[in-house]
């Protein structure tokens, strides 16, 4: 087919020529030569997808990951090249990627990168899944402790067993993995039982990784001519081509943290029980309930600790005790404390990518001291106040007749 098309294509282009018996000939002039060359360019240049995961891995990413090597199928690319970097993620999420890139066509390229960077936890696991490993100098792989990929309600720290059995089931996840792509089986083990962490240069030398590039030219150099299941990878100086996130997926991903929904429960906390002090105002209603909603929603995806949860109801429950109370503040300290504890235990079973730092649950707590103290706090002693205009407010006062008061008079009237 590309020899007719070749054909076709030069064939008007010939120019004819008299030869000394007679006959006709045609020879390719110069114009052909060069449209001829373009074309063979133009069919045998390689295209190289490109997409860059960095943060926290979770629903978005996974998402992502699934359109992209979709797209990269669809397009006939040479090969995707997902350039990684991340403390870690959830582990829902890391089984949907681990699947995707166990069965992508076409081949799949993880590259840590750039310098710095680092693929812990879920990373880890993404990264031996590939066809092909990749890393940057000065990047690091490893410590893939399963107690930083829990999804939903964490694990309490007491829980041992749950421990240990999450433990089990990552070492032979992870083990399964290296064992299919031919990795260092033992070490993978090792970064999940021992949280082993080494650097490029090392994951080099024992195997794990299959390629140290400190560039994604270079890393196209190093790619061409390995061949991948039947497939051999021609990437010397081929076309990179982004496959950008689409914009749902951007605004997602930035919602999508445990920054988001720890602000979702403070609004669901303030809209709640603002309404309960001020009844009829519906506004803080209605933002209260879609917040906490949603809250609920990403409690069932992010690793959320009870016990963080427990000490934030308590603080709001003491917050409002001490309106009643003559404590003289001694409950709204008690509240504060434990509602800065409660915050950051919020998401303490999680790794290090789902801590709440506390630059964010100082302020918190300081608008949330105020909010009850001043706001909910007028709202509930207005409502203890005594009535101060209509009937109600002339009950047991002292009033002056301006003529006479029979009984038959006063019985009419109802005094």
């Amino acid at each position: 087919m590309r020899a007719s098309f070749f054909h076709n294509l030069i064939g008007p282009l010939r120019t004819k020529s008299r030869r000394p018996d007679g006959l006709t000939s045609r020879r390719i002039g110069g114009p052909a030569i060069l449209v001829a060359v373009l074309a063979v360019a133009c069919f045998s240049s390689e295209n190289v997808g490109l997409i860059t995961i960095s943060g926290a891995i979770g629903p978005i990413t996974a998402s992502y990951i699934h359109r992209a090597m979709s797209l990269a199928s669809h397009r006939g690319y040479s090969c995707l090249i997902i350039q990684l970097d991340t403390p870690g993620g959830l582990l829902s999420s890391t089984k949907d990627i681990v699947q995707d890139l166990l069965t992508s066509q076409p081949a799949t390229v993880v590259y840590v990168a750039p310098a710095g960077a680092t693929a812990a936890s879920a990373g880890c696991f993404i990264t031996l899944s590939a066809d092909v490993a990749a890393m940057a100098p000065a990047t690091s792989i490893g410590a893939a402790h399963p107690v930083e990929m829990t999804g939903g309600i964490g694990v309490a720290s007491g829980d041992s067993v749950m421990r240990h059995k999450l433990k089990n089931f990552a070492s032979s996840f992870i083990e399964s993995i290296a064992s299919k792509r031919n990795r260092n089986v033992s070490w993978a083990i090792s970064s999940v039982r021992e949280s082993a962490a080494i650097t490029a240069e090392k994951a080099l030398s024992l195997k794990v990784v299959d390629i140290v590039a400190p560039s994604i030219a270079d890393l196209l150099k190093q790619l061409d001519g390995r061949k991948v299941g039947q497939a051999v990878l021609h990437t010397a100086g081929a076309s990179i081509e982004p496959i950008p996130m689409l914009m749902r997926e951007k605004i997602f991903q930035r919602l999508w943290g445990p920054e988001i929904m720890y602000f979702l429960m403070l609004i669901a906390m303030y809209g709640l029980i603002g309404e309960l002090s001020n009844p009829g105002a519906v506004l803080p209603a209605v933002a209260g309930i879609i917040a906490l909603i949603l809250a609920l929603f990403m409690a069932s995806i992010l690793p959320v600790n009870i016990t963080g949860v427990a000490l934030i109801v308590l603080a709001a429950l003491l917050f409002v005790t001490d309106v009643f109370a003559a404590t003289h503040g001694v409950l709204t300290v008690g509240g504060a404390i434990s509602f800065v504890i409660g915050s950051l235990l919020l998401f303490d079973t999680a790794g290090a990518a789902f801590h709440l730092s506390l630059a964010v649950v100082i302020p918190a707590t300081v608008v949330t001291v105020l909010f009850f103290v001043v706001i909910i706090g007028a709202g509930l002693r207005a409502q203890l106040l005594p009535k101060r205009t209509g009937a109600e407010a002339m009950k047991g006062k002292v009033g002056v007749a301006q003529t006479s008061i029979t009984a038959e008079k006063a019985l009419s009237l109802k005094v």
